[in-house]
């Protein structure tokens, strides 16, 4: 962990790191601290004099974590390192799961799985992966360093941080060790990293970046998957990461409609050099069609007609369908389809034309160098899921299933994309092959299609009828799991209660009942459930409305 004036949060973090299940004679804890001046070295001593697997070195300041970073490194004794930052912490398990699994596969890279209030969702970690590489798993969609990495790996391939004040400096070394990674995984059903924002801005960089200066470090980035990764495919599709996240982002909504004048220019100018410099012709090729469109206006020194595309994508929603719903053996599942609507209300569509399939003729009428813009593959980098997420412990779980693409036919040679398909919520096994906790779930959809991608809540399209299911008992000892539609736009969450805990049962049944959901199944869930619960749930759901249950 470096460490730079990280005052309390020292102790905030270190009762996660000194107390892992691993056992603390088969782990270290290393602090470098990076020349603080504030109370952080006190701090640290006191952690090292109660703690004898707790080391402590200091060193000048060197304005960026990347020595201090390659100094523990260089101390550290262990098998692995596992980075952390000052502000985050790791779960109870954490290094125990993890080494599990590097030496189950001898792994040279294991990814855990990452929350906190820095993290939204991420299906790099739907899954737990044995065994994987850059070249068949999503890896650079996770580009912070909070992993375990094999100390040997690093030092073979001579992989660092870079020192000084480098931007994208995480980015760099994980570039670098992606493409020389000959075993990676992925640990998904465990959350590990508690990846956390400071509630004073502290670790967000305060200071001014250029454009020059960002996408300098930028061309650091795309220079390292090149040196490990031969001209092709691979390559371009490592690149493409970059290329549509970093380098379009200022000329996408809604950086490109915030900037004006000398401020606008100067991010144009920057990226549209390096986009004809730095990318082989294949990146932006592979590109989806609205993302593709943008990489062309780009060269073609197309600003205005950028900032239109963006103001018109920026209005295009999600709208999702909730075909069917059900219980089928104790599990809830879902039949879904998401797809994409303008600014009018009217479906975001590709044209068959001649022959060919063009983007949406409505939504870039006017747009000077759009016009009769070919879709080559209406289904390029198109995807769709649910999300579930664990409002209360800020955790997003994956159900069973996905959402396949395809084209629905509209008339007149017009097609809509969507993703479609059927999802299961398994409450047993959903939270990481655990069984959902006591509170409240969310359900989400996400989507990704013809380069738009958007994150709706799962909720019925207006004027729609909304599926009523009733409360299901579920697992030994019984768990109430409850099915609404409430909140912002009516969105599908679900309340999960223990029976044996009369307050959260008596809340998840004032809100089942409150939107007539016991209609059905109400028997079996009071005749599974102990004596003295059945006749505290019978009275709540009398007091709740009158009903006279069991």
């Amino acid at each position: 962990m470096p460490v730079y004036n990280a005052g309390s949060y020292i102790d905030r973090c270190a009762p996660s790191l000194v107390n892992q299940s691993l056992g603390a004679d088969a782990y270290e804890v290393v602090y470098v601290d990076d020349g603080s001046t504030d109370d952080s070295a006190e701090r640290l001593e006191r952690l090292a004099e109660a703690h004898e697997h707790v080391r402590v070195y200091r060193q000048e300041n060197s304005g960026w974590p990347g020595k201090p970073r390659n100094v523990g490194v260089d101390r550290a004794k262990g098998k692995y390192v596992q980075f952390v930052d000052q502000d985050d912490e790791l779960s109870y398990e954490a290094l125990e799961r993890l080494y599990a699994l590097a030496e189950r596969n001898g792994s040279d890279i294991v990814l855990g799985k990452v929350h906190g209030t820095m993290q939204g969702p991420s299906n790099v970690f739907k899954r737990t992966v044995e065994r994987c590489t850059a070249a068949d798993a999503p890896l650079f969609e996770s580009l912070t360093p909070h992993k375990m990495f094999r100390r040997e790996f690093l030092r073979e391939h001579g992989i660092r941080f870079p020192e000084g004040r480098v931007r994208l400096e995480d980015q760099l070394f994980m570039a670098r060790t992606y493409v020389r990674a000959k075993t990676v995984s992925i640990l998904g059903n465990y959350p590990c990293y508690q990846w956390n924002r400071r509630e004073d801005g502290g670790n967000n960089s305060s200071r001014r970046i250029t454009a020059d200066d960002y996408y300098g470090h930028l061309d650091k980035v795309v220079e390292a998957i090149k040196e490990g990764t031969p001209p092709g495919d691979l390559q371009d599709r490592l690149l493409r990461r970059s290329y549509r996240v970093e380098l379009l982002r200022p000329v996408s909504e809604p950086r490109v409609l915030r900037r004006t004048g000398k401020d606008l220019e100067e991010y144009f100018t920057t990226v549209r050099r390096m986009a004809m410099t730095s990318y082989p012709p294949g990146v932006s090729e592979g590109l989806p069609a609205i993302s593709r469109l943008r990489a062309e206006l780009l060269v073609r020194d197309r600003l205005d007609s950028l900032v239109e595309l963006a103001r018109r994508t920026e209005q295009i929603k999600a709208h999702v369908e909730v075909d069917d719903m059900r219980w089928r053996n104790d599990k809830l599942v879902l039949r879904t389809r998401i797809g994409m609507v303008r600014g009018d209300g009217e479906p975001l569509t590709v044209v068959e034309r001649g022959g060919r399939m063009l983007l949406d003729p409505e939504l870039l009428d006017g747009i000077r160098g759009a016009e009769d813009w070919e879709v080559p593959d209406p289904f390029s980098y198109a995807y769709g899921e649910l999300i579930v997420h664990d409002t209360a412990d800020n955790h997003w779980w994956y159900p069973d299933g996905e959402l396949t693409p395809t084209l629905e036919p509209l008339g007149g040679g017009r097609h809509r994309v969507v993703v479609a398909g059927e999802s299961v919520i398994d409450p047993l096994t959903l939270s990481g092959d655990a069984p959902m906790s006591t509170g409240a779930y969310q359900v989400w959809g996400s989507a990704q299609l013809l380069g738009v991608g958007r994150r709706p809540r799962l909720a019925p399209a207006p004027g729609s009828t909304r599926i009523a299911l009733g409360t299901v008992a579920v697992g030994t000892p019984p768990r109430l799991v409850s099915p609404t539609w409430a909140g912002p736009g009516g969105q599908l969450r679900l309340a999960v209660g223990d029976p044996g805990r009369i307050g959260t049962t008596r809340r998840v049944l004032l809100r089942t009942t409150a939107d007539h959901r016991l209609r059905h199944g109400v028997r079996e869930v009071l005749r599974r459930l102990p004596p003295g619960a059945r006749k505290n749930i019978r009275a709540t759901a009398r007091r709740a409305e009158g009903w006279m249950l069991g």
